[in-house]
């Protein structure tokens, strides 16, 4: 487990930013976010883009559509779990499973309504503290 203190969003964004750089070149990789409305989740699939050679200028929520795609060296995939009750998004896991593919970063928000997390999972906690004071602690 690491733990960061971000103090803006440009801070949260370099988090997610030097977290793409540790990942092994061709290997999928799953990033599970958690925290409350307005924590920093969307501010760190920003950062995850950037990261992965993308525009963070394009990324916005998927509240609505559910998934969106972001083209870089790596492709992002950007899922937004927050309309789905634990149901609905146990029916979706088979998808979400299928967007793991050679060399994309599946980002997940509103992890937490997912029955089970997908193996080799990295979990981020954004905690608000105030303010722009933000606490992400990365697991995995």
């Amino acid at each position: 487990m690491v733990i960061h203190e971000s103090h803006s969003e440009e801070d949260t964004q370099r988090i997610a930013r030097d977290l793409v750089a540790s990942f092994d070149a061709g290997v999928p990789a799953t990033v599970l976010l958690y925290g409350e409305l307005g924590a920093g989740k969307t501010a760190f699939v920003r950062g995850l883009v950037e990261g992965a050679g993308g525009s963070p200028d394009d990324v916005s929520s998927p509240t609505f559509v559910l998934a969106q795609e972001y083209v870089g060296r790596r492709t992002v995939h950007h899922v937004d779990l927050y309309r789905l009750n634990v149901a609905e998004a146990a029916a979706f896991e088979p998808q979400l499973l299928e967007l793991a593919a050679s060399n994309v970063i599946v980002a997940v928000e509103w992890a937490d309504r997912l029955p089970e997390a997908p193996s080799g999972a990295i979990r981020v906690r954004i905690d608000d503290c105030g303010s722009d004071d933000r606490t992400v602690t990365i697991t995995g």
